[in-house]
């Protein structure tokens, strides 16, 4: 028995989990996984009922379970809350706790959205990439001064430290990525003003030799974010610091035509997290309008990395495949000539497909 903590969290947060949730009992069954789900709070709603965004129970069922799947929190209800128990700190609460050291964000194109880019459809037809990025460690996490007087002038500062063990650990997961993929890794930094890149293009650079099946480039974080608009296609693995990171992945995410449609997980020591990487929308909660498939990519990725089932992931991202294929849409990626329909129905036709 596999144990899904599930936290839906605010805002659209219970439908797209629900959706998830729908499918994946669906692949249960098929592939006798025995996976059971177990709800918590987070977040606004968390605040709501006890008064702090992560409840110890909460923090505790994920120490416990298999793998957590979440949905959102935050939105505007909350906007004035002390800033100590703000809904996004359940995020950074979970993500210490569970070490949470690797987010990875697949940016793939369907053939049948490509003309929803923002990028020429020859540009963007054919996108399939992943983005490593490391979650605990650089200029996020390094000491930092919010004011300070030096020479009579107010100043702030942060600082980036990174180390071999932490930027080794995050490389063999893109190189093992690359592995089953199309077996290039590009390495992104800024080695020609940074010293942490300098230690960064150098660490991978030793790590490459383990992996020699595995074609490894290195760009600078500017020209990476050039390449990303000029020619997407050229990138299969991406791995870069947090910082970097957290820029190119939502850069990249917008090649797709619609944020509803990414999916993500957060590798961690004790366990791994998987969530849509859109917000709570809670200006079309309980609408039933929301695009549930963010979510239900996210549920693949859970098999996929946390229950180490390939075929299970596989069978979910097919059927996703089938109903776009079958013109079956969300209102956010809605064309003339597709068939419109609500969350709960494009979870079910996914659920019908697998």
């Amino acid at each position: 028995m596999k144990k899904i903590i599930v936290i839906p969290g605010d805002g659209v947060g219970k439908e797209i989990t629900q959706a998830a949730q729908l499918v994946l009992t669906k692949v249960s069954e098929k592939f006798s996984l025995d996976l059971t789900f177990e709800e918590h709070i987070a977040g606004g709603a968390a605040i709501d009922a006890v008064g702090v965004p992560l409840p110890d129970e909460t923090l505790e069922a994920c120490r416990n379970g298999d793998a957590i799947l979440f949905g959102a929190v935050g939105g505007k209800k909350w906007d004035n809350v002390d800033p100590s128990i703000r809904p996004e700190k359940a995020l950074l609460g979970i993500r210490k706790a569970m070490g949470l050291y690797a987010n990875l964000r697949p940016v793939k194109v369907f053939d049948c959205l490509a003309e929803k880019s923002p990028l020429k459809t020859e540009l963007v037809r054919g996108v399939d990439m992943i983005i490593v990025r490391e979650l605990v460690g650089g200029i996020y996490f390094g000491e930092r001064c919010e004011s300070e007087i030096k020479n009579g002038v107010e100043q702030a500062w942060d600082t980036e430290i990174y180390s071999v063990p932490e930027i080794e650990r995050i490389s063999k997961l893109a190189f093992e990525s690359a592995e089953s993929r199309r077996k290039k890794v590009t390495s992104v930094d800024k080695a020609n003003i940074l010293a942490t890149s300098r230690l960064w293009r150098k660490t991978v650079a030793n790590l490459s030799k383990n992996y020699s099946d595995i074609e490894l480039d290195n760009l600078y974080v500017d020209n990476a974010a050039m390449q990303l608009a000029l020619n997407p296609k050229q990138f299969d693995v991406i791995v870069t610091s947090n910082m970097f990171g957290d820029i190119l992945s939502d850069e990249a995410a917008v090649i797709t035509g619609s944020i509803g449609m990414m999916p993500s997980a957060s590798i961690g020591e004790l366990t791994s997290f998987y969530e849509p990487i859109h917000g709570s929308a809670p200006d079309i909660a309980g609408l039933g309008i929301a695009n549930p498939i963010g979510t239900i990519l996210s549920a693949a990725m859970l098999l996929r990395y946390s229950l180490k089932n390939e075929s299970a992931a596989q069978s979910i991202e097919n059927a996703v495949d089938k109903v776009l294929a079958d013109g079956l849409r969300t209102p956010d990626i809605y064309d003339d000539g597709t068939k419109k329909v609500s969350t709960e129905e494009m979870a079910q036709a996914i659920k019908d497909r697998i």
